[in-house]
């Protein structure tokens, strides 16, 4: 195996990680969890499973850090190829999500804090705790959509270096730009046209498949050997 081939395989190894904890809190949790517009029963759902309420905040620490790790792999496949897109891409791929994903566990640990009812809270009745917790994951959510910008946006200067490597097909790349364009959109939807948001990422659904493409590309095929210093 070259060594171009094995730094791609060791990124789409990690990449995979991070595509097996990601969705547990920003799909499984609420899909299992939370009900919509109810507070109470949101509430009780997560008493009755708090352990895997607090999996779910695992997994964002897991995945802050798995980021950490990812852009550094790509970095160093494509290290030469473009420096400048490379220093961008883990700037905005990792350093900034990664933060955000340790922020935002802070949401969640108050909502937990509210549904447990912990002492110094006696002064909220429960109907009020039950409220403010929800208000909590609602921020988590709304972080969530401020964070797909940041989605969106590394995979543009990962796009570039993937049409200038001449290791990888240049078609991921282009699907790279389709996904990160989508998530902008999403990102936008969420925050100024909310009641739109589903129907938008309806029809933005198939491009978000890019980054798996991906994915799947540098972890199962590799990558071909270097056969000229790079531009």
């Amino acid at each position: 195996m070259n060594p171009t081939s094995r730094n791609a395989r060791i990124a789409g190894l990690i990449y995979l990680l991070l595509t097996i904890f990601g969705p547990v809190r920003l799909i499984y949790i609420p899909d299992t969890l939370f009900v919509h517009g109810d507070a109470e029963a949101t509430s009780a759902n997560i008493a009755a499973h708090e352990m895997l309420f607090r999996l779910g905040i695992a997994s964002d620490l897991a995945c802050a850090v798995i980021l950490i790790f990812l852009v550094l792999a790509l970095y160093r496949l494509f290290r030469g190829v473009h420096d400048s897109m490379a220093i961008l891409m883990v700037i905005v791929g990792g350093v900034m999500p990664a933060t955000l994903y340790f922020v935002n566990v802070v949401n969640d640990g108050a909502a937990l804090m509210l549904v447990k009812g912990a002492e110094f809270l006696s002064v909220f009745d429960s109907h009020q705790r039950h409220a403010l917790a929800m208000l909590f994951l609602r921020l988590h959510g709304q972080q969530v959509v401020a964070a797909e910008v940041l989605w969106g946006l590394w995979l543009f200067p990962l796009a570039i270096l993937v049409l200038r490597c001449g290791f990888l097909p240049r078609f991921l790349g282009v699907w790279l730009i389709l996904n990160g364009v989508a998530y902008i959109v999403l990102s936008i939807a969420g925050t100024l046209f909310p009641p739109y948001d589903d129907v938008i990422g309806k029809y933005t659904f198939p491009v978000q498949f890019g980054e798996v493409a991906f994915m799947l590309w540098i972890l199962i095929m590799g990558a071909k050997p270097r056969t000229a210093a790079p531009a």
